[in-house]
């Protein structure tokens, strides 16, 4: 019953199909403060970059417009001819600076995931329309996750507002008296201060989002181990999916055998390298092998020997035999017999003089 209910649990990564499966039904890690940051991030470069250009070729176009308003003819041809020749400039003005922008927004999703092309969105769903589902993601993790992502930004943006336009309060205040020419560089000036800090906030938000958004999509991929073994049994037995299978095996072996370290009767070890944990009684044939490791296993083994007051012999020749000659669960063999009885022996000789000390 356990394992059953085990095998439905979602716990294990998701293998490379579940993954190309997600992306073919659109469900991909999506940021929407990602795209937010390029956009913004854009404008900033357009404002940087391309504002004196644009004021200046509107300007030319404006100031030849008033200054020769009264030889503009209105009839109705010349007047389309007129509002198409403006059409064109301001075009070539902005042009660029909307190819940056453009630029900028496909860049904050394509750098999240490869595009992707899939209907699945806009298939028809109860879920889309049920109040209970509604209630339900009014109140999830990723509700909540809005929630304080808007206060952040709120008071991050409001934060750097307050600290760049207060000092610069009483030149605002003189602006009215300002020559008008004297106004769009304090205005350009004012708004990249602004922009750039606005920026490097959000940079900071978009990276946290990224990664939670990243993680809440990972956690709707994971399989059940009985999901990957029906992968598994499919035809084309993809070999990520069986080793996939070999890595949770493994790993669940390695638990088991962990578990199994504290019931051993000692641990033969070779200090550095080998460790093999033996079980014995009186009622068994011979010893078996409940644990065995190399390196960091055969410390980890020992670790949890110690934490057990399991009895830790030093005997490499014996634990590097032993480590090659015999698996998990099954009994020593014979030719090592007389050694292990000798540890044996002395881990119990051992044990009856502690008994008597105490």
């Amino acid at each position: 019953m356990a394992g059953g209910q085990d095998d439905q649990e979602r716990s294990e990564d998701p293998t490379q199909k579940r993954l190309d499966e997600a992306l073919q039904r659109g469900d991909v890690v999506k940021s929407q403060e990602v795209s937010t940051w390029f956009i913004i991030a854009g404008a900033t470069l357009v404002l940087m970059t391309f504002s004196g250009a644009m004021s200046a070729g509107l300007t030319v176009s404006m100031r030849g417009l008033i200054a020769n308003s009264y030889a503009i003819k209105m009839d109705g041809r010349d007047l389309i001819s007129l509002m198409d020749k403006l059409g064109i400039e301001v075009i070539a003005a902005i042009a660029l600076p909307l190819l940056v922008l453009v630029v900028a927004a496909v860049a904050g999703n394509v750098l999240q995931h490869r595009p992707v092309w899939s209907a699945e969105g806009l298939k028809p769903k109860l879920s889309k329309i049920s109040p209970a589902a509604g209630f339900g993601r009014l109140f999830s993790k990723q509700a909540l996750a809005n929630f304080i992502k808007g206060l952040l930004k709120l008071t991050l943006i409001g934060g750097i507002m307050t600290a760049l336009l207060w000092p610069a309060r009483f030149r605002l205040e003189g602006l009215v008296d300002t020559d008008p020419s004297q106004l769009m560089p304090f205005a350009r000036s004012l708004s990249l201060d602004m922009l750039g800090a606005v920026v490097a906030a959000l940079a900071l938000i978009a990276a946290a989002d990224y990664l939670f958004q990243y993680r809440q999509w990972f956690e709707r991929q994971k399989m059940s181990f009985q999901e990957i073994k029906e992968e598994f049994k499919q035809p084309e037995g993809d070999p990520m999916i069986k080793g996939k299978i070999k890595q949770i095996r493994l790993m669940r072996s390695k638990k088991r055998m962990m578990a199994a370290v504290p019931t051993a009767s000692v641990i033969i070890t070779n200090p550095t390298h080998f460790a093999v944990a033996l079980k014995y009684d009186r009622e068994m044939p011979a010893p078996v092998c409940v644990a065995k490791g190399v390196d960091a296993l055969a410390l980890k083994i020992r670790e949890v020997a110690g934490e057990h007051d399991i009895p830790i012999v030093e005997n490499p020749p014996l634990a590097r035999a032993l480590h090659g000659a015999v698996e998990i669960d099954q009994e020593i063999p014979s030719e090592h017999y007389q050694a292990v009885a000798e540890v044996i022996g002395y881990v119990m000789r051992l044990n009856r003089t502690f008994a008597r000390g105490r």
